[in-house]
């Protein structure tokens, strides 16, 4: 693609701008292109087409009607399409997520080092670490579209079948509770919960980037991630262990769930946003160290 040529005396922050703009632009067209990118949304739809057909056919809502009759609340009023939405993505979100994010994350670098292609790349006068750069930046933003799809699909698939209302979150860990709220609120709550979702998809999403920066195969980088990600669940879930749940990754991955509380903890919920910060810049900066010294070119 050759860039229009730049308006005379055009100051040089515009012009590296543009740059950085048509290489992010270029970044996003190549990661679009790839099929295996759109896995994630198709297995997503025929996911959550599948529980919500179960909810609707199913025997699937009793347990939400005893929770909801136990405490006083009408049916008709909150088993919504707004909340089988909700309660289709927990477990997707538990399982299915983590291993989209990660296939994508691992693939950014490792895959082009595998075809050959990265040599042709950094033999142009780009550093690395601005190659890298916007290849997270494309990985981040597919990550923000998968998470806001998950809301999306599970609210336009529930839709005919449920009607439209208030929010009943049940919490599926153990201790169990749920959360009611109204129309309005539920709706805003629903919204933000997939905003902060994408903080976890991130999170995995430069997981993988982070191994795919190291000499392996694409593969290899996807379930080295997903075996840290299931280690720290493992860990997180023993007994024995709950007085250190605040040092597992997992632990502030979940921290989306928090704006379904009925009292939002608000303090623990920017602890542990600042900590995934904390953690992505962690992954990014090691797998920049290990990219720098490896030989792609020879």
């Amino acid at each position: 693609m050759t860039p229009r040529p730049e308006p005379l005396g055009a100051p040089s922050w515009w012009t590296s701008s543009r740059l950085f703009w048509c290489q992010f632009r270029n970044e996003l067209l190549k990661l679009f292109g790839k099929r295996r990118t759109y896995i994630g949304f198709g297995a997503f739809l025929l996911a959550q087409n599948a529980v919500i057909l179960l909810f609707r056919f199913g025997h699937a809502t009793r347990g939400l009607k005893r929770q909801l009759e136990s405490g006083g609340y009408p049916v008709e009023q909150y088993l919504t399409s707004i909340t089988i939405a909700t309660q289709v993505v927990l477990p997707i979100a538990f399982l299915l997520l983590p291993l989209y994010a990660a296939l994508v994350g691992g693939d950014l670098v490792a895959k082009e080092a595998e075809e050959g292609t990265l040599r042709m790349v950094l033999a142009r006068p780009v550093s690395r670490v601005r190659l890298l750069l916007l290849k997270w930046l494309a990985g981040a933003f597919f990550s923000v579209c998968l998470s806001l799809s998950l809301g999306v699909f599970g609210l336009i698939m529930a839709l005919p079948w449920f009607p439209f209302g208030g929010l009943f979150a049940l919490r599926l860990e153990s201790g169990g509770g749920f959360s009611v709220f109204p129309t309005g609120e539920g709706l805003w709550r629903f919204a933000f919960a997939h905003l902060l979702l994408a903080s976890k998809t991130v999170t995995v999403m430069g997981l993988g980037f982070l191994f795919s920066c190291f000499n392996m195969k694409p593969a290899a980088a996807t379930i080295v991630a997903l075996t840290v990600l299931f280690a720290n669940v493992v860990l997180m879930n023993i007994p024995w262990f709950s007085e250190y749940q605040g040092w597992f990754l997992t632990h502030h991955l979940d921290t989306w769930k928090l704006i379904l509380e009925q009292q939002v903890p608000w303090s623990e919920m920017g602890e542990s946003l600042s900590l995934l910060v904390g953690y992505n810049l962690t992954f990014f900066v090691i797998g920049a160290a290990a990219f720098q010294v490896r030989d792609i070119k020879s």
